[in-house]
């Protein structure tokens, strides 16, 4: 507001607000509020327990696309525009997979890691995905960056630790305005390091599945929503809440689909993608977009144009841009 008197009535408009539409509603945006002429912005009722690594509701410019994103945490694809929802296989990160261990348990010596890290090397025994670098991560398939090297004495506790090494990663600070990946994969097993956490599978299919997923706009909005966004077009997940990231239930899909999603993941990895703040106009994107929604989950092009609505109104929202300009 720009001083107490505008502050003062629109204080009043919320407080006297009744029957306010709820996170839950559907993806319709919550009731205006009006001060003279003048759109001050929108009032929203949504239930704290919604979120669980915070309060996905806060901060949010456009209402629709939280009601959007809330709907499809409960496995319901309810897409700004559309009368109804539909059905979606959604689940727990941690039913699905599992998440890996914390950096610190490789190197630090408070938590007697059995391994020193070492730039990358084309010949590592032991490689790790460890820091962010924008060169190198234009792409799903990602280089390791950085190696381990055993400390003497510690074998066989860094046999234990490499154990829960694979090849996909999710990216636990996410910076919209630079980066492109949610998710990252190497083309060999590594370990995960400390913004590139491990996610492992029992069905090495999952692995493809999941990286064309999260770097999709369903999974970018599903990261966000999930995330904490105490930064300007940046967002952090913990370990611990890794493990209830809302995915895309990779159980569900047949094997015709999953290996529809191993053919798009083939025909990506040499495809750049810009960062994800430009998921509305990232023709890349798009493509992957109506790959996975047509092509792996059966939908038809309705969906698409509508999922590319939200992904204009995803990439409005200041959490994501940051104020960077968009074209």
């Amino acid at each position: 507001p720009a001083g107490f008197v505008e502050a003062s009535q629109i204080a009043a408009l919320i407080s006297q607000a009744q029957e306010v539409r709820r996170l839950e509603d559907g993806p319709y945006g919550g009731d205006t509020i009006y001060c003279g002429d003048g759109l001050e912005g929108e009032i929203m009722d949504a239930p704290i327990s919604a979120h669980e690594s915070g309060w996905g509701a806060a901060r949010i410019a456009d209402c629709a696309v939280a009601q959007t994103a809330h709907a499809l945490a409960e496995g319901r694809l309810w897409l700004p525009g559309e009368r109804t929802a539909i059905d979606l296989p959604i689940a727990q990160l941690q039913d699905v997979g599992k998440r890996g261990l914390d950096h610190q348990l490789f190197i630090s010596d408070a938590h007697k890691g059995p391994f020193t890290k070492e730039d990358a090397s084309p010949t590592a025994t032991y490689p790790s995905l460890w820091n962010h670098s924008a060169k190198n991560e234009t792409r799903i398939v990602c280089e390791p960056d950085s190696q381990m090297r055993v400390k003497k004495g510690m074998e066989e506790k860094a046999s234990e630790i490499w154990a829960t090494a694979s090849r996909s990663h999710i990216n636990s600070e996410f910076t919209f305005g630079s980066q492109p990946l949610a998710v990252a994969f190497t083309e060999h097993e590594s370990v995960g390091g400390r913004v590139w956490p491990n996610v492992t599978f029992d069905d090495p299919r999952f692995d493809y599945a999941f990286t064309i997923w999260g770097n999709s706009t369903l999974g970018l909005l599903s990261y966000w929503w999930h995330a904490s966004r105490q930064q300007s077009s940046k967002a952090s997940i913990t370990m611990r809440y890794v493990e209830t990231l809302p995915i895309l239930d990779l159980r569900a899909l047949t094997d015709a689909q999953l290996s529809e999603a191993a053919h798009i993941f083939d025909d990506f990895r040499s495809i750049d993608l810009q960062p994800a703040y430009r998921a509305d106009t990232d023709p890349n994107r798009a493509l992957l977009d109506r790959r996975l929604l047509m092509d792996v989950l059966g939908m038809d092009a309705g969906i698409y144009d509508a999922v590319r609505r939200l992904a204009a109104k995803w990439s409005a929202e200041p959490s994501v841009h940051g104020g960077k300009g968009r074209r």
